[in-house]
């Protein structure tokens, strides 16, 4: 159960959840060259690094056994702490799953204004992120603090994984569908209740929910092709999908799902900066034919703990779309 405080925590935050990363051109230009030593030896052979922008790293430690390592942290996205830290706990979870894994342990990460918030409210945050973990059977194993003007927390993640079973947003293949296993519109909802104080419970929910039985499912069916749904949107994810695995993305506009109130607060401007700056991201990649501005919004609204965007086809999440051979631009929306 949520603990009921006064306290409205997004108003400590500039902007809130996943919307607050670094807009994704921005990020790519900083980390771009950025290569190891070739001549230094290390421990086991790295599957999966910063080539692509996958949700995670990916090591092999021996046969038949790789490790996987994330972290996410960011502001808060709702004014309950308990559900903040479900939240982040699950988003932070769901980059070890997007890779087909298994969480191990994390460690929390936790800002927090020592003199404008009390500690009670911390401690809060990080019992709703020890409650995910646990649903998770994942090991929470202490952490880092520092004293911050703006609360943000997180965890770092250790999974483990089958190496010929990774799920890798490399591997896509024309000809093979797109699954979306969770619904749109958090990004929307998230600044509403931001800016007016709403309360939107199967938002929380949704965000609080975990990848797990999407991933194990997505294993078990032999898809080795996907991502999570997070902070660039479904365009922006579905484009590093494609650009990565060398293929075109089609969208279906008309079959994606999306929460209840999303359109609702689309057409009322709760439409957050992030969302803007993804949508003019993909811009010149897309093909956009006759689907509206208020669409396009919607499919690059910044999530946060979104669903895992699959290249195959799960039990129970709809096909929104399907990749194909190279058009000359990566997204094409119908």
């Amino acid at each position: 159960m949520s603990t009921a405080t006064p306290t409205r925590l997004t108003g400590y935050a500039h902007g809130g959840g996943c919307a607050c990363k670094i807009p994704p051109g921005e990020l790519e230009s900083v980390v771009r060259g950025l290569a190891p030593s070739p001549s230094t030896p290390r421990t086991g052979e790295l599957l999966v690094g910063l080539e692509d922008g996958d949700d995670a790293a990916a090591v092999t430690l021996r046969d038949g056994l790789a490790l996987i390592a994330t972290t996410d942290f960011f502001t808060p996205v709702v004014d309950d702490p308990y559900d903040w830290g479900r939240i982040a706990a699950a988003n932070a979870l769901s980059d070890v799953y997007a890779m087909g894994g298994r969480p191990v342990v994390a460690l929390n990460l936790l800002c927090w204004p020592r003199d404008l918030l009390p500690l009670e409210l911390a401690a809060e945050v990080l019992r709703g992120g020890l409650a995910v973990a646990d649903t998770a059977g994942c090991h929470v194993a202490g952490g880092h603090s520092v004293d911050d003007p703006e609360p943000k927390y997180g965890m770092a993640v250790t999974g483990t994984a089958d190496p010929s079973q990774l799920i890798r947003n490399d591997a896509g293949r024309a000809g093979l569908p797109l699954s979306l296993t969770k619904p749109l519109g958090l990004g929307v909802l998230n600044n509403r209740h931001k800016v007016t104080g709403e309360v939107f419970g199967h938002a929380v929910e949704t965000m609080a929910t975990l990848n797990a039985e999407a991933s194990a499912a997505a294993v078990a069916a032999g898809i080795v092709a996907g991502t999570d749904v997070t902070g660039f949107g479904l365009l922006g994810h579905a484009f590093k999908l494609a650009r990565a695995s060398g293929v075109t993305a089609v969208i279906d506009s008309a079959a994606v799902p999306y929460l209840d109130g999303a359109r609702e607060a689309v057409r009322d401007g709760f439409v957050s900066g992030g969302t803007r700056r993804n949508l003019d991201w993909v811009a010149p990649e897309t093909d956009a034919g006759s689907v509206g501005e208020e669409d396009r919004l919607l499919l690059a609204d910044a999530q946060t703990s979104g669903g895992l965007l699959l290249v195959g086809e799960i039990p129970g999440a709809p096909v929104i779309g399907e990749l194909v051979p190279a058009e000359g631009k990566s997204l094409r929306l119908r």
